[in-house]
Order: structure tokens, then C-alpha cells, then sequence
């Protein structure tokens, strides 16, 4: 497989990382996180690394590091750094790569840049992750309408959560996108478990290339 996909969210710590980690380890793939806002605590990069298992050969290293856990714009800002579009252009990799990027679509990345336009620049399937937790329906169409209206591909939802089979099934068929699988709460979040939560609720055909 040498496909290429963007992780997006309908909201922020709704596991989008969790899912990336997932995912890049399943596809046997190179993580890009373009821009990190936020280090104490740890990095995006250095949780897909430890949850997934991941060769930290295969974890590229982020293009803009921010200190302020915040909009990458604000960050930028206080921090006296400019994010340019130029900068951001996607890496060679052999293979797979995952790239994630911060908090949800509309997420401003300098004041005049979307993470959302910068789909767009990138023109690569993105898949939308989403909570099954009440509001997921409203957030869930408005990222698709978001993303849509700019012509951005959309491979499809995946849903991070206990099961909802309505709220599920109506993003899916009100937004016409592609239900790719659903990731439950895990209580003990390991490589192993991870993996083993993935191959048993997503079919890696959905992501061939």
C-alpha cells in the first residue's frame, strides 16, 4: 500500500491522535505532524509513537514546534513565528504516510490559512475523525460541509467512542461519506490493544490504495 491520508476532527481531544496512531501502524506507514502547538506534557508525534508502536524512524519530524497549547495561529503569534504555506509542502516518504493535523478543519493555521485550505493545497483523501458523544451529529456535517465546499476529498469517518448506531448512520448518510469503522474507549491503551481494536473494527481494504 502507498496511500496517502490526511487526519482531520470535528473537535479537539476527541482521539484524533489515537486513530492516527491506529492507522499509521496498520498501514506500516510514515506520521507527519506539520504543526505541534502545546509540548508540555508530551507531543502528538511522541503519542502515536508510544500508542502505536511505531519505528521512530517513521516518525518525521514536525515542521513548526509551539510552545502554547493553542491555535497554531495564536501560538505563531505570541511566539514570534510565521507559518508560511511554503513550508509546509507534503515530505518524500517511501510508502504509506499518515499526516495529522490540529484540532479541527477551521482551525486557523496563520491568519489567512485554514487547515482546511491547506487540504486543499495538499489535495489528499482526508478522513474525518469523530466523537459518538452527544453533538457529533452538528460538528460531524458541519467538518463534511466545511471540507466538501472547498472540493477537499473526503475518504471517509471514522468514529472514536462507545457504539451510536443512529448518530453513526445519520452523519453517514445525511453527509454521504464512507463509515470507515469505529474505535471503542480502551482502558488499557497499549500497541497491542490498539492494533487488536483496529483490526477488529475497520477493514484494511477501505484503505488500499
Amino acid at each position: 500500500m502507498s496511500g496517502k491520508f490526511v487526519i482531520t476532527g470535528t473537535d479537539t481531544d476527541i482521539g484524533k491522535s489515537v486513530f492516527a496512531a491506529a492507522l499509521t501502524a496498520a498501514l506500516d506507514a510514515s506520521y507527519w505532524k506539520p504543526v505541534q502547538a502545546g509540548l508540555a506534557g508530551g507531543t502528538d508525534s511522541e503519542t502515536v509513537a508510544r500508542i502505536g508502536g511505531i519505528d521512530p524512524h517513521r516518525i518525521l519530524p514536525e515542521r513548526y514546534r509551539l510552545k502554547i497549547p493553542a491555535s497554531p495561529h495564536f501560538s505563531a503569534a505570541q511566539e514570534g513565528v510565521v507559518i508560511g504555506l511554503d513550508d509546509l509542502g507534503i515530505p518524500q516518504v517511501d510508502g504509506p504516510l499518515v499526516i495529522e493535523g490540529a484540532g479541527g478543519a477551521l482551525v486557523p493555521v496563520n491568519p489567512d490559512l485554514l487547515f482546511a485550505d491547506l487540504f486543499v493545497h495538499w489535495a489528499l483523501p482526508v478522513i474525518i475523525v469523530a466523537s459518538t458523544s452527544l453533538g457529533t451529529i452538528n460538528h460531524s456535517l458541519l467538518t463534511i460541509e466545511a471540507l466538501r465546499g472547498r472540493n477537499v476529498p473526503i475518504h471517509g469517518i471514522a468514529f472514536i467512542g462507545a457504539e451510536n448506531v443512529d448518530s453513526e448512520q445519520t452523519i453517514c448518510r445525511m453527509g454521504a461519506v464512507p463509515h470507515l469503522g469505529r474505535l471503542p474507549i480502551l482502558d488499557e491503551l497499549t500497541p497491542e490493544s490498539l492494533r487488536d481494536a483496529f483490526d477488529a473494527h475497520f477493514d484494511m481494504g477501505d484503505f488500499a490504495s
